[in-house]
């Protein structure tokens, strides 16, 4: 009879390698597929990133030093990312420019019986001899491109150098074409699969879940849902766990490395915020005629709260990969499912779609999509719930405090002790997206600051933030398609030329454009 700790390959290396299975499995059950993996995806898991990271847990003293990279830590301590990681080598942009060329070919309709036995077997959902090579060899000469998918997802979970790792790219070159092999094996291949828009099989979903479930069970109730309006290929690890904490420890760290949503923060007015510097960026927000600030450092690092603004719940997702700080109203989902408006409560996943964080319901575990405020899966996408977003204003402390003097700001200490280092991430995004995105829609680079907007009829225009700025000072009218563009505290924010307010947000260009592909355009000059 073989047990789970046995040569299944993804289900027992991977999670050996993170120390879920450390303490079940006695090191004789443990292969050479598992110990030869297990030391980098270790590594990856300490810092929080592995092929790219996702990392905003600090450590408890408020220290940002990187772990040492040459050392691999034990498992118990690999759950637990303490630090923001340097960029290595397998953290650097995955946006270079690329020559993807022309798509593979690729099937239709099932996959071949020989391809479903061997990735079964790899996964160890059916009958196998254990020949991991063999196994790879039959998908790589399969001539259907659709399970480069199935490959880029293995490299996620494997860095550069480790024994599997030259086999699964050889795999990928067999299939597409294209050699990935490298220290951004994952990168490459996904960002070619992205490019390309190579469709999935239909057993993706149930395949992709063996492999992620093994990391993290808290992630089953998203893999698991049929009916789910999620894109399973732009789906990915975010370096960190699920945020699934019992409601009585919100106010405590992760203990096996999540990113911690904020609860109904604790605030000063604006003079017991000299503690954070007025030349520091906030994201401001107004409900009713109260604002608040919430300082970046504190969104670094929690990068979700869910608070209470001018008698209105909101929950406001930051995405530091996308420079995207969105909020929204939470209490207008009152009586959805048994929900009510102060139950209603948004987590931080751990997983990623297109670079952007994945954002969950916490008691229905129904995913959201982050730009939108739709949900995708779960009670909520079967309720039809859209959450209505809300203006944030990105701006500095001192202008924010200056055009808004009654305003309160989140405290400078975290829930669990301690205060928020200055600049967590340390610079961490500034030479380009760390994840996968894809080909970048080339109308602007890929950070370039815009001002978003979505109308009532779904279409959407993103103004160059930093254009508009000087055209505003200019004393010049920023439109496009019935929008208007104002200052406000030193910020921007949208309204129709009527003078009502729209919902507006900044965000980096790659991001916005991606899940806007259609959107217009305003660079100050043309309207594209």
């Amino acid at each position: 009879m073989v047990t789970k700790c046995q040569t299944r390959f993804s289900l027992l290396a991977i999670a050996i390698a993170i120390g879920l299975l450390a303490t079940a499995c006695s090191s004789d059950d443990v292969s050479n597929v598992a110990s030869d993996i297990a030391p980098s995806v270790q590594a990856e898991a300490a810092d929080a990133g592995g092929a790219a990271a996702e990392p905003e847990t600090m450590a408890d003293d408020g220290s940002t030093a990187a772990p040492e990279p040459t050392t691999a830590p034990e498992p118990t301590a690999a759950l637990r990312p303490t630090a923001v990681p340097e960029p290595t080598a397998a953290l650097r942009p995955t946006s270079t420019p690329v020559a993807y060329g022309p798509a593979p070919g690729v099937l239709s309709g099932p996959s071949s019986p020989e391809v479903v036995s061997a990735i079964d077997g790899l996964l160890g959902l059916g009958p196998s001899d254990n020949d991991v090579l063999r196994q790879l060899e039959v998908i790589g000469a399969s001539g259907d491109a659709r399970h480069g998918w199935f490959l880029a997802d293995m490299l996620r979970f494997m860095s550069y150098g480790t024994s599997l790792n030259e086999p699964v790219t050889t795999a990928f070159a067999d299939l597409t074409g294209v050699d990935v092999s490298g220290p951004d094996a994952w990168g490459l291949s996904t960002n070619h699969l992205l490019t390309w828009d190579i469709p999935a099989p239909p057993e993706y979903r149930p395949w992709k879940a063996e492999l992620f479930l093994s990391l993290e069970e808290g992630w089953e109730p998203f893999f698991t849902d049929t009916d789910a309006a999620i894109d399973w290929r732009t789906v990915s690890w975010g370096g960190v766990r699920i945020d699934d904490r019992e409601l009585d420890a919100v106010d405590l760290p992760c203990p096996e490395g999540c990113i911690p949503a904020l609860n109904d923060p604790d605030v000063t007015d604006a003079a017991g915020g000299d503690w954070y510097p007025d030349d520091a960026i906030v994201f401001g927000v107004v409900v009713n005629g109260e604002a608040r600030a919430y300082p970046k450092n504190v969104m670094e690092v929690q990068e979700m709260v869910n608070d209470t603004l001018g008698g209105r719940r909101i929950g406001m997702p930051y995405c530091t990969l996308c420079g995207s700080a969105q909020a929204y109203f939470t209490d207008e989902v009152d009586g959805a499912v048994g929900l009510d408006a102060e139950t209603f409560e948004l987590r931080t996943s751990g997983l990623l779609t297109r670079s952007n964080k994945v954002m969950y319901e916490f008691h229905t575990k129904s995913v959201f999509d982050t730009f939108t405020g739709e949900a995708v899966s779960g009670p909520l996408l079967d309720a039809g719930v859209a959450l209505e977003q809300l203006s944030v204003i990105t701006t500095t402390w001192g202008d924010w405090k200056q055009n808004y003097p009654d305003t309160t700001i989140t405290s400078e200490n975290r829930p669990w002790g301690g205060t928020y280092p200055d600049d967590p991430l340390r610079g961490r995004d500034d030479a380009g997206p760390i994840f996968p995105i894809g080909e970048a829609d080339g109308r602007l680079s890929v950070h370039e600051s815009v001002l978003g907007v979505e109308l009532a009829d779904g279409s959407t225009i993103a103004f160059v933030a930093a254009t508009a700025h000087e055209r505003l000072a200019a004393g010049d009218v920023v439109e496009a398609s019935g929008v208007l563009v104002v200052a406000d505290a030193g910020g921007l924010r949208a309204e129709t030329i009527d003078g009502d307010a729209v919902a507006s947000h900044q965000a980096f260009w790659f991001a916005w454009s991606q899940f806007h592909p259609d959107t217009v355009l305003w660079d100050g000059t043309v309207v594209s």
